[in-house]
């Protein structure tokens, strides 16, 4: 679950990780009255789950309470990558001297947390790793043995700090950013930019905060601050239906049960030609309810030019899964083409229930590449 900046700097807050004062503000005279109450001048800055603000225009200076009005009035009902600001960050503006990146992140190839510092902060990481990689210092933590002083130091020398005043500030930070990313099952923790002010002082001028949605149930307080008006409307319906679905570009619809066999129908589908619409889990189960649930989603997807289901029956029975196709598609009257592939227990019974049945747009196929081709194929 990604959080907004405001609410992974109170995060950060509570963590002791030094943030720039701010009030929130959902239209502009609220924006108004938090630049009085901050005090002058102020940064207006558009609340939305997606990088990129300040290029778009989501970031701007005032200098007076009418333009922090102003300012508030451009941005409320931005689009800005497909996201629509509908509440503004007021926060206190910063002098700033120098400019460092810092994040901590869960690298699921070490299965370990991962730190990265650079002093070219205020960019794109991808950008500077791109261009300047040798600029990047790169530092895992065992878990079991924990973050201490010396990961900090390490990513402060190597990073070139020589200000003693900085080095034992971010230092102090980088501890703190682990407690952060720890203490609320974080998958990422991003300081860009952890700004040095002309007085010397550091503090995280943004924040953007991942947490494990696995992990929330321990976590109410942080699953409260779910924006459910920002998210992707046919995501926000699966979560509501119980159904683990992804959206993607593509007109394939793609159904499996199992993460796994799911995550490996999609790379079937783009090696054979296609592009799949959408990551759609069925899980173990494969009754009737469970299927419409899924079907109703990917068909919300107006993209969606046919549907690839792909079972394997391991504790789910093919034969119930091809019942429970055969109710979906009737209670549904979907008419969208579907190709079923089915393998594993009781697959023979399965594939000649869907023969029986002899709808016009269902067909079986043997393999998963034959399915993912004939998919792609009826989506052309």
């Amino acid at each position: 679950m990604d959080l907004h900046e405001h609410q992974g700097k109170d995060l950060f807050r509570r963590f002791g990780i030094p943030v720039s004062d701010g009030r929130l503000a959902l239209n502009p005279a609220e924006a108004r009255e938090a630049a009085e109450e901050l005090g002058l001048p102020v940064v207006v800055k558009a609340q939305v789950l997606i990088g990129g603000r300040g290029k778009a225009g989501g970031i701007k200076l005032a200098d007076t309470a009418d333009e922090a009005e102003a300012r508030a009035a451009e941005i409320l009902g931005m689009d800005i990558r497909g996201h629509v600001v509908t509440k503004v960050w007021i926060e206190t503006a910063s002098d700033i001297a120098r400019e460092y990146y810092l994040s901590l992140a869960f690298d699921r190839s070490a299965k370990k947390p991962l730190f990265i510092f650079t002093t070219q902060g205020g960019m794109d990481i991808e950008e500077v790793a791109a261009t300047t990689p040798d600029a990047l210092v790169q530092l895992h933590v065992d878990p079991l043995e924990g973050c201490h002083p010396w990961h900090a130091r390490r990513l402060v020398y190597d990073g070139g700090v020589t200000a003693p005043g900085e080095q034992k500030q971010i230092a102090a930070i980088v501890l703190k950013l682990y407690d952060a990313f720890v203490g609320t099952e974080a998958m990422l923790c991003e300081i860009n930019p952890l700004i040095v002010t002309p007085d010397g002082d550091v503090r995280a001028l943004d924040s953007k905060f991942t947490v494990d949605d696995n992990a929330l149930f321990r976590h109410p307080d942080i699953d409260e601050l779910r924006d459910v008006g920002a998210a992707d409307p046919l995501e926000a319906l699966a979560r509501e239906k119980g159904v683990t679905y992804v959206r993607l570009d593509g007109e394939v619809g793609v159904l499996g049960n199992g993460a796994g066999l799911t995550m490996s129908t999609v790379d079937v589908v783009n090696f054979v030609g296609g592009r799949p619409a959408n990551f759609c889990d069925l899980g173990g189960g494969g009754d009737a309810q469970g299927v419409v649930d899924a079907l109703e989603v990917i068909t919300r997807d107006e993209k969606v030019r046919s549907i690839f289901f792909n079972i394997f029956g391991g504790i789910t029975r093919c034969d119930e899964v091809a019942r429970g196709i055969l109710q979906a598609v009737e209670q549904m009257g979907l008419e969208l083409p579907i190709v079923v592939r089915l393998d594993g227990t009781n697959a023979e019974e399965g594939r000649a229930i869907l023969r029986d049945a002899a709808l016009p747009n269902l067909q079986t196929e043997a393999t998963m590449l034959d399915g993912a081709r004939r998919a792609v194929e009826l989506a052309a």
